[in-house]
C-alpha cells in the first residue's frame, strides 16, 4: 500500500481555493448563536475562551496538515487509520464514523436552512421538508457538475460569511476598551473553588468554542484534487485557521464590548442584538440572510467531503465498487454523490433528534483522537514516507489528550443517550464490516 494513489479526479484546487475551502468549512452559522452561549459561561473573558479553543483545535489541525502532506488521498481518514493500525476494520470503522457524522449533520443543517428560508419568504412550515430536499438536490447537482463549480460557490458563501462577521467588528470597534475583559460570572468559583475563577470560566466555555473550529478535517478528503497537495493542504489549512481565529476573537471582543455578557447569554440572536446597537440602520434580516449562506457553505463542504470519503473508501475496497465510479464527462464521483443524497432523504423529511446530533459530535471527536494517535504510530514506524510538513511527536499526543478530555466532558455534562447512540453506531459499523467479510465470496 503506497501513500501516493493514481486518481481519476481532476487536480484543479490551488492554494487560494484551498484557503477558502478550509475557511468556509470552519466559518458556519454556529458562531452567530454560539457567541451568546459561550459568553453566558465565561462572561467578558469569552475572547480568551476562543484563544484557548484555537490552541486546542490547532493541535489536531497540525496533525491533519502533516497527515495531508504525507498521504494526499480521497478517503484519507480510512486510508491513514488502516495504514497506521494495519487493520482494514479500523479504517472501515473510522471512515464510516466520519460518514455517519455527515449523514446526521447535513440533513439537520438543511432543515435549519429551510426554516430560515421559510421565515424570510413567509412559507408554511409544512413546506420545510420540501425546501430541505430541494436544497440538498441543488447542492448535489452543483457537486456533481464539478469541483471547480463547487469551489466557486464555496468562495462566494465564504466571502459573505466573513463579511457578516467583519460588519460586527468594524461597526463595534469604537466600543472596544469599554469593559473589563477578564470579568467572569460571580458564581464561577463555586464550581471548582481551588482554581482561579477566570480559569474555570474559560475552560467551561472552551468545550463550546472548540466546536467553532471544527471543519478543518474536511480538507483531507479533497487532497487528491489539489495541485501539489503536499504543500497546498498544510498551508491552506493553517492559514484558514488563522483567518477564522482572527474573526472569532474580534467578534467576541466586540460583542461583550457592546452588549453586557448577561444579556448576550440570554439573546436568541446575539450578533443581531449587537448590530441593533452599533448600526441601527442595518436591517436585522441581513444576518438571517447571511446565516443562509453560512449554512449553505457548511452543507456544501460536508457534502463534498462525504462524497470523497465514500469514493476513497471504495477505491480501497472497503465499500462497494460502484461508489468509486467517476462520471466520464464531469469527472466527479457521481455515484457517491447520488448515494448520499438518497441516504439524506429520511433525515431531511423527518428530522434528526438532538441526541443523535450530539452523538455525531462524539463520533467526530473519536475520529480526531484516533487520527492523532495514527500520526504518532506512523512517525515512529521505519520506512514510512515523510511529508513536506512534519511536526514534533508531542503535538499529536497532546491533540489526542485534548480530544479525549472533550469526549469525557461531553459525556459527563450531557445525557446518557448521546454516548449510547454513538456506541450503537460504532457497533453497527463494525458489525456491518464483519458481516460483509463473512458474506464476501472466497
Amino acid at each position: 500500500m503506497t501513500s501516493e494513489a493514481p486518481t481519476q479526479l481532476p487536480q484543479t484546487i490551488g492554494l487560494k481555493q484551498m484557503i477558502f475551502y478550509a475557511t468556509g468549512s470552519m466559518l458556519g452559522a454556529g458562531i452567530y448563536g454560539l457567541i451568546g452561549q459561550a459568553a453566558g459561561l465565561s462572561g467578558n473573558a469569552v475572547w480568551l475562551s476562543f484563544m484557548v479553543a484555537l490552541v486546542a483545535a490547532l493541535l489536531t489541525g497540525l496533525s491533519y496538515a502533516s497527515l495531508g502532506s504525507r498521504y494526499p488521498r480521497a478517503g484519507g481518514t480510512a486510508f491513514i487509520v488502516e495504514r497506521a493500525f494495519r487493520s482494514p476494520a479500523a479504517g472501515y470503522a473510522l471512515g464510516l464514523m466520519l460518514a455517519a457524522s455527515a449523514l446526521i449533520g447535513i440533513p439537520t443543517m438543511a432543515q435549519v436552512f429551510a426554516r430560515n428560508f421559510a421565515d424570510i419568504f413567509q412559507i408554511s412550515d409544512a413546506m420545510i421538508p420540501v425546501v430541505s430536499i430541494g436544497f440538498l438536490a441543488l447542492l448535489g447537482g452543483i457537486i456533481f457538475r464539478g469541483i471547480q463549480e463547487s469551489m466557486w460557490l464555496n468562495i462566494l458563501c465564504c466571502c459573505i460569511e466573513a463579511l457578516g462577521l467583519l460588519i460586527v467588528i468594524v461597526t463595534g470597534f469604537t466600543h472596544w476598551g469599554s469593559v473589563d475583559y477578564f470579568e467572569v460570572p460571580a458564581n464561577t468559583s463555586a464550581l471548582l473553588p481551588d482554581l482561579s475563577p477566570i480559569i474555570v470560566a474559560v475552560m467551561s466555555s472552551t468545550v463550546l468554542t472548540f466546536f467553532a473550529f471544527i471543519g478543518f478535517e474536511d480538507t483531507l478528503n479533497v487532497a487528491e484534487e489539489c495541485k501539489n497537495p503536499k504543500r497546498t493542504l498544510p498551508i491552506g489549512l493553517l492559514t484558514a485557521m488563522g483567518i477564522v481565529a482572527f474573526l472569532y476573537i474580534g467578534v467576541a471582543v466586540t460583542a461583550v464590548s457592546v452588549i453586557p455578557w448577561q444579556t448576550l447569554g440570554d439573546a436568541k440572536s446575539p450578533l443581531t442584538e449587537v448590530i441593533r446597537v452599533t448600526a441601527p440602520n442595518i436591517p436585522p434580516a441581513l444576518f438571517t440572510t447571511i446565516a443562509l449562506f453560512a449554512v449553505t457553505n457548511t452543507i456544501l463542504v460536508n457534502f463534498i467531503t462525504a462524497s470523497r470519503l465514500l469514493y476513497g473508501m471504495s477505491t480501497q475496497k472497503l465499500l462497494p465498487a460502484f461508489l468509486s465510479k467517476v462520471h466520464g464527462k464531469r469527472r466527479t464521483p457521481h455515484m457517491a454523490v447520488a448515494t448520499l443524497f438518497v441516504l439524506f432523504l429520511p433525515f431531511a423529511i423527518f428530522g434528526t433528534i438532538s441526541q443523535l446530533a450530539a452523538a455525531s459530535v462524539l463520533l467526530l471527536l473519536t475520529v480526531f483522537a484516533v487520527m492523532n494517535i495514527s500520526l504518532v504510530i506512523l512517525q515512529r514506524r521505519e520506512g514510512e514516507d515523510v511529508g513536506e510538513f512534519e511536526i514534533h511527536r508531542i503535538i499529536p499526543i497532546m491533540g489526542a489528550v485534548v480530544c479525549v478530555a472533550l469526549i469525557v466532558a461531553r459525556v459527563i455534562t450531557g445525557e446518557w443517550t448521546a454516548p449510547a447512540l454513538a456506541g450503537g453506531i460504532v457497533a453497527i459499523v463494525l458489525g456491518a464490516y464483519y458481516a460483509r467479510r463473512m458474506l464476501a465470496p472466497a
